[in-house]
């Protein structure tokens, strides 16, 4: 990896401390057989979110149907149909750890016809049993080829929070995530949301950075996603994976992650969470209370 860009002081993250929480959460999900994607995409933050007893649950099994060229999350042809009983698991996860807000995301399964809108639908119910008082949100895959359909079963269980990240800008977008991705439809998504939801759904995405994007080209993304009702976004540090996975650009500088939010805060997200080491579900509880009480804008 030599020709990988030195990471700046900036990007450095503090190892487990043995007085956090970040060992009982790894024991209780382990256990219970459940995935998170703080490890299965090597999040830079698990130790801290671990450590404050927070994680964020990958649903629908370890196997991605996409190969996106940023994402270390295990891709090929899952082996097996969706875990009937992993809802509850993780809603008796989430009720130990005491979590006042859920997050949910999962890998694509382009393999089932409802591409798992079922299984979120699924989840979400037992979190509202389970859990009455902790919000939901749901970081899903834009269900190819059935998004509607889909969008109306995972809608009709009321999570608190519809995540879809558009993840990088246009010019890039098909170079990123394949050519079963769609930068517009994946802005069409977000938008379907708010007029399929019968409440008042917050909508979300995120953009990682890092991947040869201009910072004109950034602003342009939130342009596109404020124009398409987004009430919160999210913008961090791309980090390189492996080698096979796609080159860092630039290690972008915390001044311009503090600009990025001020241009996100001008165009009127409710919430803007940016720094080198945000990811979606970073803080998310934060970022949900941030956009419902007008706090705004928040660099980390």
């Amino acid at each position: 990896m030599a020709d990988r860009p030195r990471r700046p002081p900036w990007m450095k993250v503090r190892a487990p401390s043995r007085d956090s929480q970040y060992f009982d959460v790894g024991k209780l999900i382990h256990g219970a057989g459940l995935h998170t994607v703080c490890e299965e995409a090597r999040c830079p933050n698990i130790s801290e979110c671990w450590g404050r007893g927070t994680a964020t649950f990958q649903i629908l099994g370890d196997t991605c149907t996409r190969a996106c060229r940023y994402c270390y999350v295990h891709s090929g042809r899952p082996e097996h149909p969706p875990d009937p009983l992993e809802p509850l698991r993780l809603a008796n996860a989430a009720a130990q750890m005491k979590l006042e807000h859920v997050v949910v995301t999962s890998v694509d399964r382009d393999d089932l016809p409802d591409r798992g809108a079922g299984h979120f639908a699924a989840t979400i119910r037992a979190l509202n049993r389970r859990c009455p008082e902790a919000g939901v949100e749901v970081l899903t895959p834009d269900f190819l080829g059935v998004e509607d359909e889909a969008l109306r079963t995972v809608l009709g269980a009321r999570p608190e929070v519809f995540n879809h990240n558009i993840e990088t800008v246009h010019r890039l977008h098909a170079r990123m995530r394949g050519a079963k991705a769609s930068y517009d439809k994946a802005l069409w998504l977000l938008r379907r949301a708010k007029e399929l939801a019968d409440y008042p759904v917050l909508t979300k995405s995120g953009l990682i950075v890092g991947l040869g994007e201009t910072n004109d080209e950034v602003v342009e993304t939130m342009r596109d996603l404020r124009a398409n009702a987004v009430d919160v976004v999210t913008i961090g540090q791309y980090l390189q994976p492996s080698d096979r996975h796609a080159k860092i650009d630039r290690w972008v500088h915390p001044d311009e992650f503090r600009w990025f939010r001020e241009q996100g805060e001008a165009l009127g997200f409710g919430s803007v969470f940016s720094g080198p080491l945000v990811r979606s579900s970073y803080r998310a509880d934060e970022q949900r209370h941030a956009a419902e009480t007008g706090r705004g804008a928040v660099a980390y």
